[in-house]
């Protein structure tokens, strides 16, 4: 879609951004999302989560962010954690790729994930890891892009829905970029 602008947001912009993507987040984790929030989960945590863990790690090049933007709203997000342990300095952390539900079905996750390997081809790092809920939406699109599947943990997270009582399984992936 030609509409859609994929913009990489640095430490002089982040802090334009948390209330938008406290927004899209909120949105994510109400249609069901399983991006480490349940319900209850109100627009204040979202932002809460924005302002004190993604901007102080974009602030100091720990995590690069990018955003998809239609017309000058945030519709999708994806951020990569590029500040490992010493052992592990050749790979980065895929992690919340959101897309607003109402946007889904239109290559925003496609785009946003090919910005995050450029990305992490820029950084030098050659391995990308990331989890998500097994089964869910995200995970065959993860397999397209050449994701593999490393493992699956059972009863690893629970849902976003309120009052669930079951445990989620999570599938972990990897890809090699050089």
């Amino acid at each position: 879609m030609t509409d859609i602008v994929i913009q990489k947001v640095g430490p002089e912009q982040i802090k334009n951004f948390p209330d938008a993507l406290g927004n899209l987040l909120k949105r994510c984790v109400d249609s069901g999302a399983s991006v480490g929030f349940i319900q209850p989960f109100g627009h204040q945590e979202a932002r809460h989560y924005w302002m004190n863990t993604v901007v102080p790690g974009v602030e100091r090049s720990q995590i690069l962010l990018w955003v998809a933007l239609l017309k000058e709203r945030v519709v999708g997000t994806v951020m990569l954690q590029v500040s490992m342990l010493p052992n592990q300095t050749h790979r980065a952390e895929v992690g919340k790729l959101l897309v607003d539900p109402d946007c889904r079905r239109m290559g925003i996750g496609r785009r946003l994930m090919h910005q995050v390997e450029e990305g992490a081809l820029q950084a030098g790092k050659l391995l990308l890891t990331l989890d998500t809920r097994t089964g869910d939406v995200a995970e065959p699109l993860y397999h397209q892009l050449g994701f593999r599947t490393a493992g699956v943990i059972p009863d690893y997270c629970k849902p976003p829905e309120i009052g669930s009582q079951t445990l989620d399984a999570t599938t972990y992936m990897y890809k090699r970029i050089d």
